[in-house]
Formats: structure tokens, sequence, C-alpha cells
């Protein structure tokens, strides 16, 4: 059997470079709002195909290094704005950071794109299984990488498409292999004179597409108690007023009046709604936030800094109402945001951050027992590491996200959060709720549906009927040891087939051109 060769065609050059730039920026759409999913798939397959047409590992890791500037300047382009607008960073400082970390961000797949040009195998492995492989890798890496930074994972684009069905069986991460592997079906596609790779491909995809279709209606999970309602409150305080002296009466005024007119018998308030440590806060204040949850029979998280022992500070959550008071605090802090990592204490001089030295949450904590539920909290960005929310499963019955992402403004950062937590409820088959300060407050079906929202900027209170969920998913079970085991066996093979190989590229079905 004649292995399969491609043909031959241009190299990594100025064109390639400015295409795959292009391609990522582009992809970015399909993070958002909109529902895309088939653009990042379209955008990776590009890059991919380019990658197979290019015979030098360093041209290669150039076309990902564009790829990947281009994905992350445009995706995480709202970084500028915390630095800047409501940091108070200058100007040039902010952007030479967000550039650099940008630049960082997309060393991964420029690191994707350097090892596959270095493990060449024939056509449809290296398209659909080694550079897949090697993806997966990247982004579980980067997920946890000096602290992690798993924004934009390939996965979290596919949550309105067939690919979702795979998520409550191989996570986020799992997602993002196979949507890699349909990324490479995409790029085999143009070899007009392989008809078997083409033939392999479109069955790649036609699998892909029509299993994870029908993987999309199984319930893993099943309802368990009464309907509970509950109230997401929005206080849309501005980020730059937030900390303003004189301003503090009117922010408590905000929330009791929105408290007092809510309906539901769980009453969920944004991160650090309360700008002060919670001895510092009124005991009235909170007496009368208290008596309004238990009125219903109910309880009310508050999102409020908390000073301990020790002088130990933690961004938390805490109960009032009918339940004993409980209370979580945050375990994944931001960096430079709500912790400064050892070396970088001049940056505090240059930032104006108030509360960005908190200290980290116990990594056991256990759901709340609220209004008849089990809720597991989690705060701000925590919900874009899929293994630590699943610490609290299955236990928990609810999940429930407290954020503030008024520090990046108007920008495309709330659009992309909510997607990361409709993945979350889909790997664990459980409703999110979510209350933020300025957007996006929402209500997340078990099934990533958004079944309620509130519009952006502007204060008010979400009202809804919602139900728990029992239950394991495969993912909530094993995590993402099976997918990342698998990529590396994947890519453990092609370091393997590649010590082996003979040198001349015309016996083994390498599939770059002659050099």
């Amino acid at each position: 059997m004649t292995p399969s060769v491609a043909p031959t065609g241009p190299r990594s050059g100025p064109c390639w470079l400015v295409a795959a730039a292009l391609a990522g920026g582009a992809s970015v759409a399909g993070f958002g709002d909109w529902n895309l999913f088939p653009l990042p798939l379209l955008a990776l397959g590009l890059l991919f195909f380019a990658w197979a047409r290019t015979s030098a590992p360093r041209a290669a890791a150039g076309l990902g290094l564009a790829f990947g500037a281009g994905l992350f300047l445009v995706g995480v382009s709202w970084v500028y704005v915390s630095l800047h607008d409501f940091g108070m960073m200058p100007a040039p400082l902010a952007a030479s950071a967000t550039l650099l970390f940008c630049l960082y961000l997309a060393l991964f797949p420029a690191a994707v794109g350097y090892l596959q040009a270095r493990f060449p195998v024939a056509l449809p492995v290296r398209l659909m299984l080694v550079i897949p492989a090697l993806w997966t890798l990247a982004e579980w890496v980067r997920s946890w990488l000096f602290t992690g930074f798993p924004w934009l994972v390939l996965g979290y684009s596919q949550a309105d498409g067939p690919l979702a069905g795979f998520a409550p069986i191989l996570g986020v991460l799992g997602v993002s292999c196979l949507a890699a592997v349909a990324a490479g079906a995409l790029a085999a596609l143009p070899y007009g004179g392989m008809r078997r790779t083409r033939a392999v491909a479109a069955g790649v995809l036609v699998v892909l597409g029509a299993s994870g279709w029908a993987l999309r209606s199984v319930e893993w999970t099943a309802p368990v108690g009464e309907p509970l309602a509950v109230s997401l409150v929005q206080g849309n305080i501005p980020q730059e007023l937030k900390f303003v002296d004189g301003r503090y009466e009117s922010t408590l005024a905000t929330y009791a009046r929105l408290v007092e007119g809510s309906t539901g018998r769980l009453i969920i308030l944004p991160e650090i709604a309360i700008p002060r440590f919670l001895h510092e806060v009124d005991p009235d204040y909170v007496a009368r936030l208290k008596r309004r949850a238990a009125a219903r029979d109910g309880d009310l998280l508050l999102g409020v800094p908390v000073l301990e022992a020790e002088q130990r500070t933690y961004n938390a959550v805490v109960s009032l109402g009918a339940s004993p008071t409980q209370s979580y605090a945050k375990s994944h802090l931001v960096p430079f945001g709500e912790f400064v990592p050892p070396g970088f204490g001049w940056i505090v001089a240059v930032l104006r951050i108030p509360l960005s030295d908190f200290s980290r949450g116990s990594e056991e904590q256990r759901p709340l027992k609220l209004a008849g539920q089990r809720v597991a909290l989690n705060v701000c960005y925590e919900d874009a590491f899929g293994p630590e929310i699943i610490r609290q499963l299955p236990a928990a019955t609810l999940l429930a996200n407290v954020s503030n992402v008024a520090w990046f403004g108007d920008s495309l950062a709330p659009a992309q959060h909510l997607r990361i937590a409709r993945m979350r409820s889909i790997e664990t088959g459980r409703t999110m709720l979510r209350a933020t300060n300025t957007g996006v407050t929402a209500v997340v079906d078990p099934h990533g549906a958004v079944v309620g929202r509130l519009p952006s900027f502007s204060a008010g209170v979400l009202e809804a009927s919602v139900r728990g969920h029992e239950g394991v998913t495969p993912y909530v079970r094993a995590g993402n040891l099976p997918v990342v085991a698998a990529a590396m066996l994947v890519a453990a093979a092609a370091v393997g087939f590649a010590c082996r190989r003979p040198k001349n590229p015309s016996h083994d079905g390498d599939l770059r051109p002659p050099a």
C-alpha cells in the first residue's frame, strides 16, 4: 500500500503567517454569544492544512505562533481594559503587558506546530491523531501552568454544536480533542488526489457529528426535590465607583432594594457585592438581609470579603437566612488581581486594585446546604477549571457562580465567561446559577441552554424556578485523566515512530514535501 503523501505546496511565508493570524482572530467569534461553532473548526483546519504543507519545524512553529497571536490578541484583549481602565496602569505599560501575555499564550500553539513537524507520519494519522493529541496536551498544560489560564480552550466553542454531546463523558478537554480531530479531517479534504484520505476524513466528520448529536439527547442526571424559586441579583455598580468614598451607602441601598423586591427562596448576590469586610458592615444591615431570606424559609448568598484570625483575608460568599450560616472561600485566586506572585511585589505600586492580597480557601470545601438544596459555590473565573468544579460532586445538586466581570468593561469577557459556565453545566448535568455585578447574570440548564438572563449593565433581579439534579456523569467520575492519558499515548507513539523511521521520507509516508 502506498503511504499518503502530501503534495508539494507552499511553505510558511508572509501570506501564510497573515492567513494564520487572521484565522486565529476570526475563530474568537465562536466563543461568544453567537452560534458559530463551525468557525473555530474551519480556522483550525486552515492552520492544520498549512502545517501539513510546511517542511521545517521552525516554520511550523511560526504558523502556530501567528495563529495563537491572532486568537489571544483578539480573544483576551479585555486584559488591557482591566489593567488600564480600572487598574490605572499607564497605557503603554498596560498595552505591553497585554501583548506579552498574549504572546506567552501563543507559545502553546507554536509548540504544537514545532512538535508535529518533528514527528511526521502518514496524512490521516498526522492530521486526525497526532496534531489533535498535541493540541489537547498543550491546552491541558495551559490550564494549570503558572496557576493556569484555560480561557479560549477550543472545546468551549462547541457548546452549541454536536460535539458538546461528548462533554458529560470527556469534559471540555475531550471536546477540544474531538474538535481538533474534526479540524484535521477538514484539512485533509482538499487533497483531491488522495481518495482514501478524503474518504477517511469525510467518515470521521460524519461519525463525530452523528454520535455527538445522539449523545446530546442522553439524560445523565435526574431531577431531585421540588422546584426552587431563585432570585439572582445584578447590582450594576460601576467598577470605577465601587470603592470610591461616599458610594458605599448607595451600594448598600441598591442591594437592599433589589433583595427586598425579590421573590425567590434562594437569593444570590454577586462577588464582593459589599465592598467592605464582613465585620465592618453594619450588623443591622446584615440582619435586614437575613430577615428577608428567612421570611420565605430561604437563604441569601452574599459576596463579601472576610477577615479571619492571623489577618488572613478571603474572597468569600456567606449565607444568611433560615439555614445555619455557612461560607465558601475562593481557592483559585487570580494572579496580580487577588494575590501577588513571589518576586512581583513591585507591581502593587503600579496597579491600583483594592483587595488584591487574599488568602486561598481550602480545596476540600463542601456544598452549602441551602433552601433544600446542596449548592456548589465557585467565585469569578473558578468555573473555568472543570477539574476543580467536580470536587464538590456528586454531592452538589446545584452549581452557583458569583462574579464581578465589571473589571473588563463592555468587552468580550462576559459572553466568553457565560459560555464557560454553560460547558460546566453540560459536563456535570447540573443547573448553573450565575449572579454578576454588571452581566451576564443567567440561569443555565443541565444541557447548557441559557433559560434566562438579564441585560448587561442594568440593575435588576432574575427570577427563575430551577430543579436540583443528582447523578454522576462519566466526566465527574474520571475527570481529565482518560483524555490526557490517551493524548499522551498518541504523542508517545508518534515519538516512537519518528525514532524508528528511515532517513528517506519517501519510504515512510512523510507528509512534508521534499526540501
